[in-house]
């Protein structure tokens, strides 16, 4: 049964996969040994690419200066205002390098150095861009007048679109510091650039700051106004509401709360008169009430006529104790004493009673001002609570009055500091280096460019060695014979310019007769027993089949086996036109019984070969059905018992039939495949749609093989790899 053969996208598909996944460095090394030509040729056109570009370029110079982002004086304007700006991360660093790329430095640069009228600056080389605009711009042709305003505008304009071009902004590492740099044909022109550049920046930076301190301070001005009118209509909104509602205060109070203060101490100290007032009250009538004559009350003290009754009272109580005590208590006298004493006691309760009756009054008099005063509490009381209530709205409206006088003040001192800030002349950046006239072209670097060209031309090389490689789709190792055709490999038949007939004769020892000596073997390890009929077939004509059918035929006979040779090639006779090209009739003649193979027979002495040719002067039409002929099969029957192998030389199963013609007729089949030549999808191709051809061969010949290059398509543990080892064993001299 036919094998399936490795189609050329799956053999190649399944040869990267092999690479990827064992990294062959000798098959890598073989490669850039076979294209290592492409790729200097290529490296060679690249640099001479690189040579002319070098040689037409118009040289340009760089200049730069250098910025810094200075924080220190961001710092001071951000404590003068809290609108200051301040460098604090990366995002502040790259806007200012957008700001350096804006359009309104780049206007700036335009005007400070007249740009528009610089001839260098404004030719065409210069920005292409800029060119390109001049060379499409047709009013040019039609304007009336080089004053005119749009054709000014759009010059300056243009101008600056070449500056943003040429020029260069970048940060330098993680730093402040900014890089600016352009690139023009003059060395002058591009550090007065890089300058004015630089300046125009921080110009812009002060611009810009004093246009935003102005517009706040504009605003300010009309947020004042609002706030002072609103403060004033806020504070007589007070007043009237106060006035109004008889909200009369002094020092910060209302008359009516401190008429209630007033009151309620009144009232405090009415009640303290009142309960003392009773309290001597109480005690003086207790003492009357108990006609206790020791008892002492504050006012019988200060008074005079009490003392006296009192002294009388005790002067007369001593004498009548004195005289009861010697006279006895019924005595005239002590009966008279103690009618003194009853009469001073009377007249003392008398007087104890008259100052009760002032306690009263003043008890009296101290109860009726304290409610009066109670009464008056609760009036003031009642006036403070409804004034409260109103003092609600009150209040909402002083803290309304309150929010916008201070804000009024608020406005008023950042309207002040703003208009300070307009006359501050302070940007957080500053130049720390300036530019110099470059004295060495930045462009174009030669070696720099030389080498890139070099790269692209060996880019370009290895590129087209990669393609190269992936067409190169032909039979270039024997690996590739058994993995696509599914079948042995032979060996390697050289190249043979001068005699080719006898090669194997003539060169026993070469590469070309130990590939047929192997050819011979596989025969020999057939199974097939007695004469063996060998066809020697190739895909495409042109292989060189019938020069190794012929040596393989001199192979055998000088071996000493009895060996007839066929040509079997009806219509491009091969070996009829090497061995007999004067012949005029053969194996057709045969065939169609016109003539005798003992007649036509012609031997080759050198090697004993028995050659039938076929006719080189004259078509055969009917050629395959000859070839499968029973004439064809009964000359072969014959061939068996005569001879031990036949060999014929078939035509290309590719463009013609007759091989598989006779295919029943044939024990084995060698194939010839031309090194470098045949594509394996044809043989692979020939092989599928002849199945009988394919099971019956025993292996594959490459022919035609260049020695010197087949060492390029070595891989490690190959023939190829080891050919250079085996190649001394091969005499290819006589």
């Amino acid at each position: 049964m036919l094998s399936p053969f490795k189609n050329d996208a799956a053999e190649l598909g399944s040869e990267f996969r092999t690479r990827r996944d064992n990294f062959d460095v000798d098959a890598i090394l073989a490669i850039i040994r076979r294209r290592w030509a492409v790729v200097a040729i290529a490296l060679a056109a690249g640099l001479g690419v690189g040579a002319a570009f070098l040689l037409s370029a118009v040289p340009m110079y760089t200049a730069s200066a250098t910025l810094l982002i200075d924080k220190s004086n961001s710092g001071l304007l951000s404590q003068m205002s809290e609108t200051g700006a301040t460098v604090n991360d990366d995002a502040a660093v790259l806007s200012e390098v957008e700001v350096l790329r804006s359009d309104s430095v780049a206007l700036s640069v335009v005007d400070k150095l007249k740009l528009q009228d610089n001839a260098i600056f404004m030719s065409p080389s210069q920005s292409l861009r800029s060119g390109l605009a001049q060379l499409l711009d047709l009013r040019r042709f039609f304007s009336s007048s080089a004053e005119d305003p749009d054709a000014i505008d759009e010059a300056r304009e243009n101008a600056a679109a070449a500056v943003k071009t040429n020029m260069s902004v970048s940060r330098v590492g993680r730093t402040y510091v900014l890089n600016i740099g352009y690139t023009s044909r003059s060395p002058a022109l591009s550090a007065k650039i890089v300058n004015a550049i630089a300046e125009g920046y921080l110009l812009d930076k002060l611009n810009s700051k004093y246009d935003a301190t102005r517009r706040a301070s504009d605003w300010l001005e009309q947020r004042i106004d609002e706030l002072r009118q609103k403060a004033l209509e806020t504070d007589l909104a007070v007043q009237k509401f106060k006035s109004d509602n008889g909200l009369l205060a002094t020092s910060g109070q209302l008359i009516s709360d401190q008429q209630l203060s007033e009151l309620n101490r009144a009232l405090i100290d009415a009640q303290a008169e009142t309960a003392k007032a009773k309290a001597r009250y109480d005690r003086i009538k207790i003492i009357i009430d108990a006609h206790r004559t020791d008892a002492i009350v504050t006012d019988v003290l200060d008074s005079s006529i009490s003392n006296d009754l009192r002294m009388k009272y005790l002067e007369a109580s001593k004498t009548e104790a004195e005289i009861s005590a010697r006279l006895g208590p019924n005595h005239t006298q002590a009966v008279r004493l103690r009618g003194q004493m009853a009469e001073y006691e009377r007249l003392m309760f008398e007087e104890l009673g008259r100052i009760s009756e002032s306690y009263k009054s003043d008890y009296d008099v101290a109860l009726s001002k304290e409610k009066s005063l109670f009464d008056s509490v609760g009036q003031a009381s009642k006036v403070s609570a409804a004034a409260g209530e109103t003092q609600v709205q009150l209040r909402e409206l002083e803290r309304k009055a309150d929010t916008f006088r201070n804000l009024y003040q608020t406005f008023l001192a950042r309207y002040q500091e703003a208009t300070q800030q307009q006359s501050f002349p302070i940007t957080e950046a500053r130049i720390i280096e300036k530019a110099q006239n470059p004295t060495v072209p930045s462009y174009p670097q030669k070696p720099l460019a030389l080498a890139l060209f070099g790269i692209l031309g060996i880019a370009a090389g290895m590129s087209a060695s990669a393609f190269l490689e992936f067409q190169d789709k032909y039979f270039r190792t024997g690996d590739q014979v058994r993995n696509s055709l599914d079948i042995d490999f032979l060996g390697f038949m050289p190249t043979v310019k001068d005699g080719a007939v006898n090669h194997v004769m003539t060169h026993p020892m070469s590469m070309f007769a130990e590939t047929l000596r192997a050819a011979k073997i596989a025969l020999e390890s057939d199974e097939t027993s007695g004469c063996r009929v060998v066809g020697v077939v190739s895909a495409l004509p042109g292989e060189g089949k019938s020069t190794a059918a012929i040596n393989l035929a001199h192979l055998l006979a000088s071996e000493g086996s009895r060996t007839l040779l066929l040509d079997a090639d009806f219509r491009q006779p091969g070996a009829s036109r090497l061995l007999a090209p004067n012949a005029e009739s053969g194996l057709p003649q045969i065939l169609n019984g016109s003539a005798s193979a003992a007649n036509i027979l012609i031997r080759i002495e050198e090697s004993g070969v028995e050659f039938i040719p076929a006719l080189v002067n004259k078509r055969v039409s009917n050629s395959a059905q000859l070839l499968s002929s029973k004439a064809m099969a009964d000359f072969l029957a014959a061939a068996r018992t005569k001879f031990d192998y036949v060999i014929i030389d078939l035509p290309p199963a590719g463009p013609v039939i007759d091989a598989r013609a006779m295919t029943s007729l044939i024990d084995s089949f060698m194939l010839v495949i031309e090194w470098g030549m045949t594509s394996r999808k044809v043989v692979q191709s020939v092989l599928s749609s002849e199945p009988a051809i394919h099971s019956r061969t025993i292996g594959a010949v490459l022919n035609k093989v260049d020695t010197k290059k087949l060492k390029l398509y070595r891989s490690h543990g190959s023939v190829e790899y080891y050919h250079s080892k085996y190649s001394d064993y091969y005499l290819e001299d006589k």
